[in-house]
């Protein structure tokens, strides 16, 4: 009971509102606090949870060798999956015309003629990747990343010499690998070497072999408190081709074709065999992996599709795109390339943007947040755009350059033009690739201001290359050959 003299006071008006002000306050501090953490990454992968990387390279294999890329024939089913998975790049190039330059361009964000190895590297050649150069193997290393090397690795021509880095130099802790091609071809090689120790004759084929090493490196051999960063090059589809009779199997024609459509389906079992152990260690999630190819299909064919020349398991497909392998038209760059990386990458996408073989390393750096060397140019740009449909902003224009390509032996790209031209750079043909991916129209005459811009441009861009990078190009002889006269300026 309540005394007689004492009776409950009113509130006061400015106290209620000094509590409805306070209880304001807190309510709007607790919504912008949910709304700022809904708008957050959902990891910080410098710092929190950083992603793996995979960068799988076939060898040579054209824009259409997957079934997931319109071959009528081919059985790609872990890539035609994996496809399904990811994003799938119309317009992907390689970094060369030609095996050695693309995986340079690849390692260090560089077209070929700024990082040297500007040419297919033959054993005891002197040309290969110096140590000098910043590869995304180093930068991850530095920034506690497992490292491991896998497949063909034809970035030196001392290959497993003191006279020359080796994998281990350029920020690799592990690796297994051939200088070059596997010997005597995909079958049972006897040319690997891990991590400086030839293993001898192994048993298998050279893809099958390729991903069991990385298997057993992701099983047992990595520090698995470390995130992962995995370079896997097979030989296959590449010269000599030997292929198992499982896979032969599938397919209907000459010995050769079911040879060469044999090695494809052969590298595609291989690479679902590495998918699946990922998915079994459940790193699926949590990794980036870029599958492509290192330049378009080997060899000549007639009009009927039928190879020319000695050696006829050379049945790659272009998908319709103008030359082959070693030449400067889209059939010699364009190649498959296809992007997963689940809750970054929407599944089941398609993007055209053009992307090359340097893109890989800008992209990994920008994902890492790790700036790009700033005492060198760096030719790739950051795919993270085309991930979201966007496009990518390109500050460095697409170059190649193979001196034994025949016809044009360099190029440029910039939106959907390209430029061609010889290699005194006074001969052209120009393309609009988006109107015409076939270049069967050259529309050098009919565009003349267009013409000159481009031109201008190219002329530039070479000048700054040639200059920055090692003169090894001039008057090159690969070792055994007569030298090879330069052009004339």
């Amino acid at each position: 009971m309540i005394p007689p003299n004492i009776r409950p006071s009113k509130p006061r008006p400015e106290r209620i509102n000094m509590h409805i002000q306070i209880l304001r306050n807190v309510l709007c501090f607790v919504v912008c606090l949910a709304a700022f953490n809904c708008c957050q990454p959902a990891v910080s992968y410098a710092a929190e949870t950083p992603p793996n990387f995979i960068v799988f390279l076939a060898d040579d294999q054209g824009w259409g060798d997957l079934g997931c890329y319109g071959h009528p024939v081919l059985k790609t089913p872990h890539i035609d999956k994996f496809a399904r998975q990811g994003m799938r790049f119309t317009q992907c190039y390689a970094g060369s015309a030609f095996c050695s330059p693309s995986r340079s361009a690849i390692l260090t964000g560089r077209t070929p003629y700024r990082n040297g190895v500007f040419t297919w590297l033959p054993e005891r050649d002197r040309v290969h990747l110096r140590s000098s150069e910043i590869t995304i193997a180093k930068l991850l290393k530095q920034r506690g990343y497992a490292t491991c090397h896998v497949g063909k690795w034809h970035l030196n021509g001392f290959f497993n010499s003191p006279q020359q880095p080796q994998p281990n130099d350029h920020g690799y802790d592990h690796w297994f690998a051939t200088q070059n091609n596997a010997a005597p071809n995909h079958k049972n090689p006897v040319n690997f070497v891990r991590n400086g120790q030839p293993v001898g004759k192994l048993e298998g084929f050279s893809s099958i072999l390729v991903a069991e090493e990385a298997i057993r490196w992701l099983r047992g051999q990595r520090d698995k408190s470390k995130p992962f960063f995995m370079t896997v090059w097979t030989h296959e589809p590449h010269l000599p081709i030997e292929s198992d009779p499982k896979f032969m199997a599938l397919y209907e024609g000459d010995d050769d074709l079911k040879q060469h459509h044999g090695n494809v389906s052969q590298l595609d079992h291989a690479f679902g065999m590495l998918m699946r152990e990922l998915d079994e260690q459940q790193l699926a999630d949590n990794t980036f992996v870029i599958y492509t190819s290192d330049n378009g299909p080997e060899g000549r064919l007639d009009d009927n599709g039928y190879p020319i020349g000695r050696n006829k398991r050379t049945r790659g497909s272009t998908g319709g795109l103008r030359g082959r392998k070693r030449d400067m038209y889209e059939g010699g760059i364009r190649v498959p390339g296809i992007v997963r990386w689940p809750g970054h990458v929407k599944a089941g996408t398609e993007s055209d943007q053009p992307i090359i073989g340097s893109d890989v390393f800008t992209t990994i750096c920008e994902i890492m947040k790790i700036p790009l060397p700033a005492d060198r140019t760096i030719d790739g740009a950051s795919m993270l755009p085309a991930f979201a449909q966007k496009p990518i902003t390109r500050e460095i224009p697409l170059y190649w350059r193979c001196y034994i390509a025949k016809g044009p032996i360099t190029a440029m790209r910039i939106g959907d033009w390209k430029i061609l031209s010889d290699e005194a750079l006074t001969t052209f043909e120009m393309y609009n690739i988006k109107d015409d991916p076939r270049e069967q129209h050259d529309l050098a005459t009919s565009h003349p201001q267009k013409f000159r811009e481009m031109r201008e441009r190219f002329r530039k861009l070479n000048a700054e290359i040639e200059a920055e990078g090692p003169d090894w190009w001039k008057g090159y002889r690969r070792p055994g050959r007569r030298k090879r006269p330069t052009a004339k300026p």
